[in-house]
C-alpha cells in the first residue's frame, strides 16, 4: 500500500490529485486498499468512469462502494442483481394502487366528469406516481445535488442476464434513461459507479470496454492482519496473525468457497468470544462455521486435521 502523502484527505473523491490520496481517504473510512486498488479507484475517480471489480466472495469489493459513499457523503445507492431483474426492478415502475385510489376519488368528488382520456392520463402518469428505483435515484439524486453526486453500487452483476447487462451499458454510456410518460432523467454530474461480479459468468466485454477494471485478490497475511487490526481492534495481536495464517492456508486448499475477509473478521471475534488466546485443534473445531460455511469445505479441513493445518502454518 502506498503511503500517504498528504496529512488531510480530500473532501470529495473528485478532488483526488493522487492515490496516495485515495489511500488516505478509505484509510480514514476503515477500508484498507493496497496501491493496485487504490490506482484503479484513483483513475476511475479522474476519468469519471465505471469501475468494474471482479474477485471471488468476501474479498471487500462491496465494501469499497459503501467506503466511498462515507468518503463523499453523497447518498449510498445499491442494485442487488439477480436473475431476471428487469427495468420495474432495476430503474422504476408506476405506483398502480395509488393511481387507483386517486382516480377513485377523482371520480368520487366528479373531478373525471367532462376530462379528456389523454387528460386523465396525463394526470395519472405524472411524476409524484412514478417510483424510483436504484438506477434512477441514482441519476436523479446526481441531478438535483451535483456537488455531491451518489454512490451507485451495482452489485453481483454476473447473476443478471444479457438482456439486462445490455440495457445497463446504454444507460451507463449516457447516464440518461427515458420514462415515456414523463421524459428524460439525466444526470448533471455522473454518480460514482461501482459495478462488482463474482465471476459466475463472464461478464460482456461492451460492458467492460465502458468500465475501468481491477481484480480483487484475497489480501496477503499481512495485509489481512491490518485489516483485523482495524475493524476489531480488540483481538490481539497474536491471534490475529494466527487467523490470517489460517484462513491463508485454507484458501490454497481449492475448498469450495475459501474464506473471504468478512468470514476471517467473523472467526476472529468467535474465537475471543469463547476465551481463546491462542489457536488449538479444539478452539478451531468449536468455531469452524463462522470460517467455512460448506459441509464439503468443513470435511475436507477436518481430513486434512486442524492439527496439521496449524503445524503448516504456525510451526507448531
Amino acid at each position: 500500500m502506498a503511503g500517504s502523502s498528504s496529512p488531510v484527505s480530500p473532501a470529495s473523491p473528485r478532488d483526488v490529485a493522487s492515490v496516495d490520496d485515495v489511500v488516505a481517504a478509505l484509510a480514514d473510512q476503515s477500508y484498507l486498499a493496497d496501491e493496485g486498488l487504490a490506482t484503479a479507484l484513483f483513475l476511475a475517480l479522474r476519468l469519471s468512469r465505471p469501475i468494474l471489480l471482479e474477485g471471488e466472495a468476501g474479498v471487500g469489493k462491496t465494501e469499497v462502494a459503501k467506503a466511498l459513499a462515507a468518503w463523499s457523503g453523497g447518498d449510498f445507492i445499491r442494485l442487488q442483481c439477480y436473475e431476471g431483474i428487469d427495468v420495474a426492478q432495476a430503474v422504476y415502475e408506476w405506483d398502480y394502487s395509488r393511481q387507483l385510489l386517486h382516480l377513485r376519488a377523482a371520480e368520487a368528488a366528479g373531478a373525471t366528469e367532462g376530462v379528456d382520456v389523454a387528460e386523465l392520463e396525463d394526470e395519472l402518469y405524472n411524476e409524484r406516481f412514478l417510483v424510483r428505483r436504484p438506477l434512477l435515484q441514482a441519476l436523479s439524486v446526481s441531478g438535483a445535488d451535483s456537488d455531491t453526486p451518489p454512490v451507485l453500487l451495482i452489485d453481483e452483476v454476473d447473476r443478471a442476464d444479457d438482456e439486462f447487462e445490455a440495457f445497463l451499458l446504454e444507460i451507463l454510456s449516457e447516464y440518461a434513461v427515458t420514462v415515456p410518460e414523463v421524459g428524460e432523467f439525466r444526470a448533471e454530474v455522473p454518480p460514482l459507479v461501482v459495478i462488482t461480479s463474482n465471476r459466475t459468468r463472464d461478464v460482456h466485454d461492451a460492458l467492460k470496454r465502458r468500465c475501468l477494471y481491477h481484480w480483487v485478490d484475497h489480501p496477503s497475511v499481512e495485509r489481512e492482519v491490518e485489516i483485523l487490526r482495524v475493524r476489531a481492534p480488540h483481538v490481539p495481536l497474536a491471534l490475529a496473525r494466527d487467523v490470517a495464517l489460517v484462513a491463508a492456508e485454507l484458501r490454497d486448499m481449492g475448498l469450495y468457497k475459501p474464506p473471504g475477509v468478512a468470514e476471517t473478521l467473523d472467526w476472529a471475534e468467535a474465537l475471543v468470544l469463547i476465551g481463546a488466546d491462542d489457536l488449538d485443534p479444539e478452539a478451531i473445531e468449536f468455531t469452524v462455521g463462522t470460517l467455512l460455511k460448506y459441509r464439503e469445505d468443513q470435511e475436507r479441513a477436518r481430513a486434512r486435521g486442524f492439527g496439521d493445518i496449524l503445524s503448516a502454518v504456525l510451526g507448531a
